[in-house]
């Protein structure tokens, strides 16, 4: 049996709950709509201000296997709005692209 007292505490910490996530939702939509652009119907890709299709080319111009590369540095690119010039290295240009890794924590990013 549960005593008054919890069913009381319970019912506070219920109350809180809800009230924080009314006040903090609308911010957090607020937040979404600002970093996200209209890049075509329904899409919600962020911004980005360099040409990641042509600077992705370069950068995996001299992979093995080019269309894997194209589809990570692209990622990459869009996140970070950066990427390192040259086929391979020249991650201190781009600190945000050489931070991201995968679940496996390796760098994602080639």
């Amino acid at each position: 049996m549960v005593s008054s007292t919890a069913l009381f505490r319970l019912s506070i910490l219920l109350i809180f709950f809800l009230a924080f996530f009314t006040i903090a939702e609308p911010r957090l939509v607020l937040h979404s709509q600002m970093s996200t652009s209209t890049q075509g119907e329904g899409s919600s890709l962020p911004k980005s201000g360099i040409d990641c299709s042509g600077a992705c080319s370069v950068r995996c111009s001299e992979s093995s296997r080019p269309n894997l590369c194209k589809r990570a540095c692209g990622t990459c690119c869009l996140r970070c709005n950066c990427v390192p010039p040259g086929t391979y290295g020249n991650l201190q240009m781009c600190p945000c692209y050489a931070a991201l890794t995968t679940h496996n924590g390796q760098p994602k990013c080639p």
